[in-house]
């Protein structure tokens, strides 16, 4: 059964006329009536009773109608929401982030899409450097915005957004918190909360080792929403980027001879097909202005 053969029945079953619906169906008379005979041979019997100058609907015929048009009305909604997908009108942007990014710094991009692409349904991926690289790797997401990954994969695009140090953050009430830059010897007899989902974990951990920090016996956190209760529970202190988000009540500083910089990159799949939706918005990433949050 074809389309078209569906869309001639139709238009004689409303017209009850061979010419007129051939006009209505822009088709030359013969061409409609062989199609419709097509249909009938599938069926294995008369949709319409030939009387000139008009139709006649048989029973098979008239059953079929409601089941032909919804038939031929869903034919055409899925091809609209094709060509809609197709053209960007409609879909997903599916995006992956990594503990440590701020979604912040993504929303401006994703809420100028939305004056563009009108229906765009967001779906976002959070995850450490393993699971945001599975995410593009399975294509869950089509972008990622992370920095290291973890082990390299050849198929994996990155363009750099923004390169930013690490700093000391604690709880407001914290004894260092009145301070305008710390030392590595003011934070000795501070308990540690190790991030063990940020990608530079592991690099911390070495870091504060070589200052006589004891980390050995530190907190470990794998989830930002545990690391701010501790933090506001005094249960400790971290080191995180400057631009991780964290709540009112949490302070910042910066730790004197801590170079430990991170970069944060987009990421996407080589050779990989992407979207409308997630093409502007790599481009839109990729040529926007980053300094405010570069060291």
């Amino acid at each position: 059964m074809e389309l078209h053969q569906v869309r001639y029945f139709l238009a004689v079953a409303r017209t009850l006329n061979f010419t007129r619906a051939a006009e209505e169906c822009n088709v030359a008379q013969p061409s409609l009536t062989r199609a419709i005979r097509q249909l009938e041979e599938e069926f294995g019997g008369d949709l319409l009773r030939r009387e000139r100058p008009h139709a006649q609907l048989t029973e098979l015929g008239q059953r079929m109608i409601p089941l032909l048009q919804q038939c031929y009305d869903s034919a055409l909604g899925a091809r609209s929401l094709a060509s809609s997908i197709k053209s960007g009108e409609i879909g997903s942007l599916r995006v992956a982030l990594s503990h440590t990014i701020d979604l912040g710094v993504l929303l401006p991009h994703i809420v100028e899409l939305r004056t563009r692409f009108k229906n765009i349904e967001l779906k976002l991926l959070r995850g450490g450097a393993a699971e945001t690289a599975q995410y593009l790797k399975e294509g869950q997401a089509e972008l990622a915005v992370a920095s290291s990954l973890g082990e390299p994969w050849e198929r994996l695009d990155q363009w750099p957004l923004y390169a930013e140090p690490f700093q000391l953050v604690a709880d407001s009430r914290h004894p260092l918190a009145a301070r305008a830059v710390v030392s590595w010897e003011d934070l000795l007899l501070e308990p540690q909360l190790v991030r063990t989902y940020c990608e530079q974990s592991a690099s911390l951990v070495e870091l504060c080792r070589t200052h006589n920090l004891s980390v050995d016996h530190a907190h470990e956190v794998n989830s930002p929403q545990d690391l701010i209760v501790l933090l506001q529970q005094g249960f400790g202190i971290t080191l995180a980027p400057r631009n991780e988000p964290m709540p009112a009540g949490v302070v910042r500083m910066p730790v004197e001879g801590l170079d430990l910089q991170r970069t944060v990159f987009l990421y996407g799949v080589a050779g990989r097909q992407r979207t409308p939706i997630a093409t502007t918005l790599m481009k839109s990433l990729r040529s926007a202005d980053w300094s405010r949050l570069s060291a």
